[in-house]
């Protein structure tokens, strides 16, 4: 049986990266998203949360049980060695899911939706090729505004956070260009994807 194509899907915040992973699963695709999967260790009763309790206190926990994710939010913009203890919590539990869900999917494709694709060194050599969905900065805060209700500078402070623009183009191997709201030219671009992947 003939391996299935691994496309890496990657995009800044508001670029129309979910979108994008939506429409392809549409076409048959099996979409792997690693921060949905991130997510889930962080909600109440998740793999990482007695990890995160003993390593930064029941002060990030929400009454619930769950990461209190605004806090933890504000301590890992103020504290980067914070980030790379949280991400030595979750990224193994993450590794371990996708691994899983790679090894029982059936698709001749799949999709692994990855926002630190480009920052993450170990991706690229495990994928075929990359899909960067880009736009303009100006675009990117607009859509977060309308989507969350963030202000421009809460929206920067993200993208700051994420590989530059310039870093995604280079590492890019398929860029679709998503400056408009017109969403047919996303399905368009699915189609075309899904037909180049054998969907």
């Amino acid at each position: 049986m003939k391996s299935p194509a691994r496309l890496g899907l990657t995009g800044g915040i508001g670029s129309g990266k979910s979108t994008m992973a939506r429409l392809l699963q549409a076409e048959g695709a099996d979409v792997i998203d690693a921060d949905a999967i991130s997510r889930r260790t962080t909600e109440a009763g998740g793999k990482a949360m007695p990890a995160i309790e003993k390593t930064f206190g029941r002060a990030f926990l929400a009454a619930d049980g769950a990461l209190d994710r605004q806090r933890m939010r504000d301590h890992v913009f103020a504290n980067p060695d914070a980030r790379h203890t949280l991400e030595r919590i979750i990224h193994p539990l993450v590794g371990d899911e996708i691994r899983q869900q790679t090894e029982a999917s059936i698709s001749p494709c799949i999709v692994f939706d990855v926002p630190l694709l480009v920052e993450s060194p170990h991706w690229r050599p495990q994928l075929d090729r990359v899909l960067v969905i880009d736009c303009s900065p100006a675009t990117q805060i607009r859509r977060v505004n309308a989507r969350s209700g963030w202000d421009a500078a809460t929206t920067e402070a993200v993208m700051r956070n994420q590989s530059p623009r310039a870093w995604r183009l280079a590492a890019a191997d398929i860029v679709v260009f998503n400056d408009t709201d017109d969403i047919a030219l996303l399905e368009r671009a699915a189609k075309a994807l899904a037909m180049r992947f054998g969907l």
